[in-house]
């Protein structure tokens, strides 16, 4: 069970500044007049907070969306399915420019992917994919099923999925400023990099991640 901080709320108001602009947590602690250890607890903290609220949101995506998967970790590249070992495989979905859900899955099998899609996709919404053979349930699905062949364009008209290719290249350029990422914990990176796409501007990161600090801190009194 979560105890009340003994920090005063300048000096979580000061990790919160760190933490959301990307300073590392070991980094961030003098400045903050906290141990390293006491940093890095609450840089986790703010992950598992993050990761909670997220859950709550379940955002549901409509109209035009695009899905794909990538993987985290490990040292082989240009692998998919079960040539990715070593690799945390992660499946996203977004609208547009605007909100990605991101989540991290066992494999990249039609019969993982589609129920997430299911749950998250409104029916008869066009959904724009790559040619990666496990998307091609969705041709007989309840849903338009357009592909892009990367090999040939990334840009078909005025629809494309560079925007969630542009989550992956933001997502794994945060997470590799971090010395590894235990497995157990990758979960709650993957939700912080989804947070931070979908909350953008410092300023808004900065007062979002405080009011959810403030409202965990409250409920343990």
């Amino acid at each position: 069970m979560e105890r009340k901080s003994r920090l005063s709320s300048a000096q979580i108001e000061k990790l919160i500044e760190h933490f959301v602009v990307g300073t590392p947590a070991r980094s961030a602690a003098p400045f903050c007049k906290v141990s390293r250890k006491t940093a890095i607890a609450w840089y986790h903290r703010f992950r598992t907070i993050i990761t909670t609220r997220l859950s709550r949101e379940d955002l549901v995506f409509d109209g035009e969306v695009a899905c794909d998967e990538s993987y985290f970790g490990g040292h082989r590249k240009g692998k998919r399915g079960g040539g990715a070992a070593g690799k945390v495989a992660v499946f996203g979905i977004l609208k547009g420019n605007g909100y990605v859900h991101a989540i991290s899955v066992e494999n990249t099998r039609a019969s993982t992917l589609y129920p997430i899609i299911q749950k998250r996709v409104v029916p008869d919404s066009i959904v724009y994919t790559d040619t990666y053979a496990p998307y091609n349930i969705l041709d007989t699905s309840r849903f338009h099923h357009m592909r892009i062949n990367h090999v040939k364009e990334f840009v078909q008209g005025k629809h494309h999925i560079n925007g969630i290719e542009n989550f992956w290249r933001q997502a794994k350029r945060h997470l590799s400023s971090y010395n590894g990422i235990p497995q157990q914990h990758f979960d709650c990176y993957i939700k912080e990099c989804e947070w931070r796409f979908n909350y953008r501007a410092l300023a808004n990161l900065r007062t979002t991640l405080y009011n959810w600090v403030a409202e965990v801190e409250k409920a343990l009194h």
